[in-house]
């Protein structure tokens, strides 16, 4: 396995080089570089975004993006909750290698990996775009009057306050689930991230519908998809009070700092 990844990256990096670095002198515009694969279809739904956020109007008006989608970074929950293996190695090894590959700075798909964003940070030299402080960001510049706002997550997200520490600074207070509703959460995303569950994405959509209803009712005034695997399958249409996708800003926040505006929401 290690073999067959060192190979993948010498083909990225070679591949990158010679696309990223021929055109380099002639763009003003950074490089974005996407630490991906937990999951993979939320880093594909990010790079998604990227694109259709982007004001283009033929190929060359688009961003240069350059991926890793690694799905065998050890997994971050066992690692917090269980003192398994550490992501750090992983998560530092493949933003050195999309520093190599020409990215002038990371974003990250996954809020779980966020909870050593300060310890790889540490040991990377390209910056990492926080994918909380894009989310809280946007509230604070789009809707400000908000002062409670509902989390859905995973289990380990909320247990770490990866979230909840940065929102209560910014004055904003924070609705999680009852434990027994907080299992459906976990059961969806688990779902979502599945090609073999028995459960259509519209029946799982249904009940984070019926989630965001619970949210609501225990007070919040909005809700941050606090998992990249929620906005898979909850939209602001099957909300009633103003819904963060947190992808769709993160890409956004990430379309900024290459030097290009997004389109207009």
């Amino acid at each position: 396995m290690q073999s067959l990844l060192s190979k993948f990256r010498h083909v990225i990096l070679h591949l990158s080089y010679n696309i990223i670095h021929l055109t380099r002198d002639d763009m003003q515009e950074k490089v974005i570089g996407i630490l991906g694969g937990m999951g993979p279809e939320a880093t594909l739904n990010c790079f998604e975004k990227i694109i259709r956020n982007t004001p283009a109007q033929s190929d060359p008006d688009h961003l240069p993006v350059i991926i890793i989608n690694n799905p065998r970074v050890p997994d971050r929950i066992r690692a917090i909750l269980e003192n398994g293996p550490s992501p750090l190695p992983a998560l530092i090894e493949g933003c050195s290698s999309l520093k190599k590959a020409g990215a002038d700075f990371v974003i990250i798909p996954c809020v779980t990996a966020h909870y050593f964003l300060n310890e790889l940070q540490e040991n990377v030299e390209l910056p990492i775009i926080s994918i909380v402080d894009a989310v809280i960001e946007h509230i604070h510049n789009h809707h400000p009057q908000l002062k409670k706002i509902g989390l859905l997550a995973t289990s380990v997200t909320i247990k770490s306050r990866i979230f909840q520490n940065s929102l209560t600074a910014s004055g904003i207070e924070t609705v999680v689930c009852s434990e027994k509703v907080q299992q459906r959460v976990i059961a969806a995303i688990h779902d979502i991230k599945s090609n073999r569950t028995s459960r259509s994405r519209e029946a799982i959509t249904h009940d984070l519908t019926k989630v965001a209803g619970h949210l609501v009712e225990r007070g919040a005034q909005g809700i941050i998809a606090a998992c990249t695997e929620i906005p898979l399958a909850l939209t602001q249409a099957d909300v009633t009070v103003p819904y963060f996708d947190s992808l769709l800003i993160l890409a956004r926040a990430a379309i900024c700092r290459a030097g290009r505006e997004p389109i207009g929401l």
